[in-house]
């Protein structure tokens, strides 16, 4: 099994993301106007946005890891997000209408991850596909018309709180979901024994499965729990804005992608970890909401995100040639 530093919970990848974190927070902290951006309302707002991309996001770490891409969760999120509400309109009650959009999150990732492995084709593009073929079906079946869901789960009922109330007057239950989905994420990627096939497999496939790994399998259930996450997300956002749309998720694959390389996950697969993808997406939602409040036209904010991609790129492959 693997057990090289690439593997480990706290690598030095993870200590250049938290030093931009860190820095980002100052930088952030001290030049917006008013102090806006440490203050309580701005925090809570972060706390109730940064899950929507981040659940997501923590899939795609995990994937990433495996030496594997999903750019269909731009589809996934929304079409699992119609089902929900969907499932609410045809008379079903919303816990078992959320139950019913997970397990179809759970049957496009088994789709993805079945395809990928059964042609042996680069995910980048059979995920490419499935993306635009699931969003076709989508667009037609919701015919691009947002629906309202308040009616089915009010502000206060019980499963509103659950999923997006708020515990006093700011903190969001939303953050606690993105908190345990990060812990349990990490537990199964560095203390459990599918962690290391993960690493094995991202790292040299065909070693792994001289090591008696199924690493198609592996694959499959990875993509699995990239579509689950999907789905929660996507119930998760709707119930918090109280309607669906079919644009939700518009743009998240390649966000969720840069939060993980931001967190030093490599695009070669075998080289991330789960602390450094927390704090990628902190990092790329604190960098988006820093540069609006100190107010750089929001169009703009998208291009400083690409110079950090890019500059955590190289600068994780310079560390690795000293390194190694």
């Amino acid at each position: 099994m693997k057990n090289s530093s690439e593997s480990k919970f706290f690598t030095y990848r993870v200590i250049n993301t938290l030093i931009m974190f860190i820095a980002l927070v100052i930088v952030f902290s001290l030049f917006t106007p008013r102090n806006i951006f440490i203050s309580v309302r701005n925090l809570a707002s972060l706390g109730k946005l940064v899950p929507d991309l981040g659940v997501v996001a923590l899939g795609i770490g995990i994937l990433m890891v495996c030496g594997e891409f999903d750019l269909s969760i731009s589809s996934t999120l929304p079409l699992c997000s119609y089902i929900f509400a969907s499932a609410l309109f045809g008379g079903l009650s919303p816990v078992w209408g959320f139950v019913l959009a997970l397990l179809s999150g759970l049957a496009l990732g088994f789709i993805n991850g079945l395809i990928v492995v059964k042609t042996r084709m680069p995910s980048f593009i059979i995920t490419l596909g499935t993306m635009m073929f699931w969003k076709g079906i989508l667009y037609v079946w919701s015919r691009m018309m947002p629906t309202s869901i308040r009616t089915f789960i009010p502000t206060d009922s019980l499963f509103q709180k659950v999923l997006t109330g708020s515990i006093g007057p700011f903190f969001p239950v939303q953050t606690i979901w993105f908190v345990a989905f990060a812990i349990v994420l990490g537990i199964i990627l560095h203390f459990h024994r599918f962690g290391n096939w993960i690493y094995a497999t991202g790292d040299n496939q065909e070693a792994a499965r001289a090591m008696g790994i199924n690493t198609n399998l592996v694959k499959i259930i990875c993509f699995m729990i990239v579509g689950v996450l999907c789905a929660f997300a996507g119930c998760m956002q709707s119930v918090r804005l109280g309607s669906f749309a079919a644009t939700q998720g518009v743009g998240s694959e390649l966000r969720a992608m840069a939060a993980c390389v931001i967190g030093g996950t490599s695009l070669r697969g075998g080289i991330g970890s789960m602390m450094g993808v927390f704090l990628g997406i902190l990092t790329l939602h604190i960098l988006d909401n820093g540069l609006v409040l100190m107010r750089v036209p929001v169009f703009g904010v998208n291009a400083f995100i690409g110079l950090a991609t890019i500059f955590f790129v190289l600068l994780n492959s310079y560390l690795d040639r000293k390194i190694k």
